[in-house]
């Protein structure tokens, strides 16, 4: 998954799509999430870099991971990773 490249990210949590003007915020961990999503990281480096940073167990990060990161893509910040078939 790969978030928009035009996406802005604040130090606040603060995202912002240039793209639909929508804005959102974000907590700590939801802003790392995205930044390495940004940096095209898989889910394996980005659970292994949040359970070191975070005090958090690997199956709530799974949950949480995979809750938030359905969400970015229903609020259209991703971008789609599959080629049109013609």
């Amino acid at each position: 998954m790969k978030i928009k490249r035009n996406v802005a990210l604040s130090d606040s949590g603060f995202v912002f799509d240039p793209s639909t003007g929508d804005s959102y915020s974000t907590n700590p961990i939801g802003l790392e999430i995205i930044k390495m999503l940004k940096e095209e990281k898989t889910p394996q480096e980005i659970k292994a870099a949040i359970v070191k940073l975070y005090m958090i167990d690997e199956v709530s990060f799974e949950k949480d991971y995979f809750d938030f990161v359905e969400m970015l893509s229903k609020i259209k910040l991703t971008e789609n990773d599959e080629k049109k078939k013609d």
